[in-house]
């Protein structure tokens, strides 16, 4: 079997990785010729421990070769991305944009799948796109959705073990794409159809925001309140069936953040604590960034001089190098252009370089900072000794 995967992104990539460490012969896909080049030179473009050796082995091999555009497949999988459009209205247009490009390249009994993360209805949409344009393929190819459900650091051991909700537009379809991963996938697969799968994705991913939520609204009234929010959240974890998340500077990702307005945009009446949830979180991140203002303008009336800030963390989560949707890039970035003449120092010790910030060692801001502002815990942060004679403001709790 030959399968093509349309996007070698954070997730398209280390599936077709594994894919071809599992005997299928895979033609990797994305319109990024500086990401195909990097690939067939067994290179990652990414951050994910122990992929690199895998990559340069499938590589090696020829399991894998990498193109910027299809050839034909046996199996076409679309792993690209779905962002919002204004409004928080989800743009599926990279999906569709895949799907027209394998078009002339399916041929009867072929296999189609959409993982990315899509609103309910996209696979069906996808289907009748296809059959308009080759008529000829209606009921003699087979469509399915299955969403991706891994861990960004934990990716290898997750895409392989995880269990996977596969739906097809029927049963056939179904089947056919279970067959697929089943070669490498030694989770259960469970079978639904397509629009549950895709509900089923977007639920995962919502429930976990209003989980955060909950933390996070926490976080905001123990300020109020007097309280340490990470002591009053280990105590309440002691009851047996209590598990609080841990707050934050908010939520980020291409999931989390992203995912519950595929629901509230086509559901905006039936969605009320999906919609709290989301505009709970994305408060906490200005929230974050007039705590970090107002500290400043307290230093610089209390010192008679601009402080110097060193802005811990810009990805969106711990150990990683995404910065998709990251509520601690857009706390660093308002507050820069909010305070336009302070010393601000941006940190993310997961990115060599970036076009917007320049980047400072962490042990370095730490010295020189009058105010360190954790928004990422990245583990090297956490070797850092708390000192007294700075100002800190621990937004993901270094110091809990």
């Amino acid at each position: 079997m030959k399968a093509c995967f349309m996007g070698l992104g954070y997730i398209g990539l280390p599936t077709a990785i594994i894919a071809a460490k599992n005997g299928i012969e895979v033609n990797g896909v994305d319109v990024n010729p500086i990401v195909v080049e990097k690939t067939n030179a067994g290179e990652l473009h990414i951050i994910e421990p122990g992929l690199g050796e895998l990559l340069k082995e499938v590589v090696s091999t020829g399991a894998l070769v990498a193109t910027t555009t299809p050839e034909e497949c046996d199996a076409y999988f679309m792993v690209v991305p779905t962002p919002f459009k204004g409004n928080h209205q989800p743009d599926t247009s990279f999906v569709e944009a895949a799907t027209r490009t394998v078009l002339p390249l399916l041929k009867e009994g072929d296999l189609y799948v959409i993982e990315s993360t899509s609103p309910i209805g996209t696979t069906e949409a996808m289907a009748d796109i296809i059959y308009s344009e080759r008529p000829e393929l209606k009921g003699k190819i087979y469509i399915a959705y299955c969403p991706e459900r891994v861990l960004p650091g934990n990716v290898i051991y997750e895409l392989v073990q995880n269990d996977r909700v596969i739906g097809g537009i029927d049963e056939a379809s179904t089947e056919k794409a279970i067959a697929f991963y089943a070669q490498f996938v030694k989770g259960q697969l469970h079978r639904t159809n397509a629009r549950t799968a895709e509900m089923c994705k977007l639920t995962e991913n919502s429930s976990r925001d209003v989980q955060i939520a909950f933390a996070n609204e926490l976080s905001l009234i123990c300020d109020r309140a007097g309280i340490n929010v990470w002591e009053l959240i280990a105590l309440a974890n002691k009851h047996p069936r209590v598990n609080i998340l841990q707050p934050g500077c908010g939520v980020g990702g291409h999931c989390i953040a992203v995912d519950p307005y595929f629901i509230t945009s086509a559901y905006p009446e039936e969605s009320q604590i999906i919609a709290t949830a989301r505009e709970i979180n994305n408060y906490k991140a200005d929230w974050c960034a007039e705590k970090v203002e107002n500290a400043m303008l307290k230093f610089e009336l209390e010192n008679h001089r601009k402080p110097v800030v060193a802005m811990m963390g810009i990805a969106f989560k711990p150990d990683i190098d995404d910065l998709r949707e990251s509520p601690a890039k857009y706390i660093a970035t308002k507050v820069m252009q909010k305070c336009n003449n302070a010393s601000i120092l941006v940190v993310e010790p997961n990115v060599s370089e970036h076009n917007v910030f320049n980047l400072t060692d962490y042990n370095e801001a730490y010295e020189i900072a009058d105010i360190v502002v954790f928004l990422t815990a990245h583990t090297p942060f956490k070797s850092l000794e708390k000192r007294e004679d700075k100002v800190i403001l621990d937004f993901c709790g270094i110091f809990r």
